[in-house]
C-alpha cells in the first residue's frame, strides 16, 4: 500500500495517477512535484501546429464579410456557406478542446499541467454567451498561459491582457477615448466608428477585480475608469495602426485616450501603449496582488476555507520573489499544511473526467460524446458563466443533482471497461491510501466488478 503523501501528491497537485505511477512517486512525493518544474516552454505534441489566434480570426472576419455581402441573397448557397463555417468552427473548438483534454490525461508532468489549468481559469475566457471565444480558446491558454506557468506572473498578467482572445471576451478591442482622434473625427469620416461605442471598463475592472489585486485589493470605481483609459487602443487586426503581433494584437493609437491618468496614485500620460504595460507592471507587484493570488493558490491546492499561515507563507515569497511562480509554485508544495488532510478538496467534474481516464490507462473514445458528457457534468471547459471562472469550493459542486450526474458517468463509463480491468487493482492503485474501512467494505461487497469500479 501507498502512503498518504503519494496520493496527495498525485492527486492535489497532480491530475490523479497513471496506472502503477503510485509505487514512483512514493519515493519521493515532493521530488516527483518539484521535478515538474520548469522554466523552460515547450509546446506539447498535441498542441503543437494549431492555427494562431490572427489566422483563426482572419478567417472568422472573411466569413462574416462575405456573409454580409450575401444578405438579401436568399439563395440556398449562402445558407450552406455560412452553416459550414459554423459547422468548422465547433468542430475546431472540440477538437482543440479534446486534444487540450488527451494532453492532461497522458502527459508524464501532470503538476505542470494542472498548474495549466489553474491560470487558465484565473484568467478565464468563456464561450458562453461569444461562441467565437471557443476556437480560439485553446489557442489563448497555449500562448498566453503555457509560456509562463512558472516563469513571472508579471509577464503572463501582460500576454493575458495583450492576448486578442481576452480582449474580445472583454470587449477591450473596441473600447475608445472620448478625446481619442477617432472619437474626435468627424461622424462621416470615421471608418469603423459606429462599432467602438465609447469606454468600455470590461477588461480593466476584470484585471483589478479577478486577476490581481481582488475585490478588496483597495482600488476605486474610479480607479477602474482610469485604468480603462489607460488601455484604450489595445485592440487586434484591422486596417492601419501599429503592426500586428503574432497572435493578433494592435495598438490602435487613434483610440487611444491622450492626457494624464491617474491609476492607485500613480500617473501614466504620453506613453500610448506603454502606458498599459506600466500599469500592470504596478498591478503585477501591488501588494494586495500577492495576497490575492496567494489566497486562490492556497484555496486550490490545500483547503476551501485556505489557512491564514498557509497563505502568508504564499504571499511572502510571491513579494520577495517579484512574482516568480516556479519559486511560488515550490512554497507550494513545501507547505506542511497540504500535506495534513489527504481529502479536504473534491475534484471538480473535468478534475475527475482526467483522473479517472489516467488511472485506467485509456482515452475518452468519442469527441462529441466526451463533450456532451462534459456539459452534463456541468463543467466544459472555456464555458464558465462569468469571467470570474470556475469555483474551488466543493458547495458549488456537490449537489443532490450533481452528485447524481458523477454517478451516473462512472457508471455508464464502467460498463463499457474490458473485463481484464480488475476492481481490487484499481482501487490499490488510486484511492487504497486514504479510503475509509467503510468504503473499502462496500467496494469489496459490489454485486458486480462494474459496479465496484463505479464506487
Amino acid at each position: 500500500m501507498v502512503s498518504t503523501d503519494a496520493f496527495i501528491a498525485a492527486n492535489r497537485f497532480g491530475l490523479g495517477p497513471l496506472p502503477l505511477e503510485l509505487s514512483v512517486i512514493e519515493k519521493n512525493p515532493r521530488a516527483w512535484l518539484k521535478r515538474q518544474i520548469s522554466t523552460e516552454s515547450k509546446t506539447p505534441l498535441r498542441l503543437q501546429n494549431l492555427p494562431s489566434v490572427a489566422e483563426i480570426m482572419r478567417t472568422y472576419i472573411r466569413n462574416r464579410q462575405q456573409g454580409n455581402r450575401g444578405q438579401g441573397n436568399q439563395g440556398s448557397g449562402n445558407r450552406s456557406s455560412g452553416m459550414n463555417f459554423r459547422q468548422q468552427q465547433k468542430q475546431f473548438y472540440t477538437d482543440t478542446l479534446y486534444a487540450r483534454t488527451l494532453t492532461m490525461v497522458e502527459t508524464s508532468r501532470p503538476f505542470a499541467e494542472h498548474m495549466v489549468s489553474f491560470w487558465s481559469n484565473h484568467f478565464t475566457v468563456s464561450n458562453a454567451g461569444r461562441k467565437i471565444i471557443g476556437p480560439i480558446a485553446v489557442a489563448y491558454e497555449t500562448n498566453a498561459i503555457r509560456p509562463h506557468i512558472f516563469g513571472n506572473f508579471e509577464d503572463m498578467l501582460n500576454a493575458v491582457a495583450h492576448h486578442p482572445t481576452m480582449l474580445l471576451y472583454l470587449q477591450n478591442h473596441i473600447s475608445m477615448g472620448a478625446n481619442s482622434a477617432m472619437a474626435l473625427k468627424p461622424r462621416g469620416n470615421s471608418r469603423g466608428r459606429a462599432r467602438a461605442r465609447g469606454l468600455n471598463e470590461n477588461l480593466a475592472r476584470e484585471i483589478m477585480e479577478l486577476h490581481t489585486l481582488g475585490v478588496n485589493g483597495g482600488y476605486t470605481q474610479n480607479d477602474v475608469t482610469e485604468f480603462a483609459k489607460v488601455i484604450t487602443g489595445w485592440s487586434m487586426g484591422g486596417r492601419g495602426g501599429g503592426p500586428e503581433d503574432a497572435n493578433g494584437f494592435r495598438f490602435k493609437r487613434w483610440m487611444h485616450e491622450p492626457g494624464p491618468k491617474t491609476v492607485l496614485g500613480q500617473v501614466f500620460e504620453g506613453g500610448g501603449e506603454s502606458e498599459g504595460i506600466n500599469a500592470l507592471k504596478m498591478l503585477a507587484h501591488h501588494p494586495s496582488t500577492a495576497k490575492f493570488i496567494a489566497t486562490k493558490l492556497v484555496r486550490h491546492f490545500v483547503s476551501d476555507t485556505p489557512p491564514a499561515s498557509a497563505i502568508a507563507k504564499i504571499e511572502k515569497v510571491f513579494s520577495q520573489s517579484q512574482g516568480d511562480l516556479a519559486k511560488v509554485s515550490e512554497a507550494l508544495i513545501d507547505l506542511e499544511e497540504a500535506w495534513q488532510e489527504p481529502l479536504s478538496k473534491t475534484k471538480r467534474p473535468y478534475e475527475l473526467v482526467i483522473s479517472t481516464y489516467r488511472a485506467l490507462g485509456i482515452k475518452p473514445p468519442n469527441k462529441k460524446q466526451f463533450l456532451k458528457a462534459l456539459g452534463e457534468l456541468h463543467h466544459t471547459p472555456f464555458k464558465a458563466a462569468s469571467p470570474a471562472g470556475w469555483s474551488d469550493k466543493a458547495e458549488d459542486w456537490l449537489t443532490p443533482e450533481t452528485l447524481m450526474r458523477r454517478i451516473e458517468w462512472t457508471r455508464a463509463l464502467a460498463a463499457k471497461l474490458p473485463r481484464s480491468v480488475k476492481p481490487e487493482e484499481l482501487f490499490a492503485d488510486t484511492i487504497g491510501a486514504v479510503a475509509s474501512p467503510q468504503t473499502k467494505l462496500w467496494v469489496s461487497r459490489a454485486p458486480s466488478a462494474e459496479e465496484a469500479i463505479a464506487l
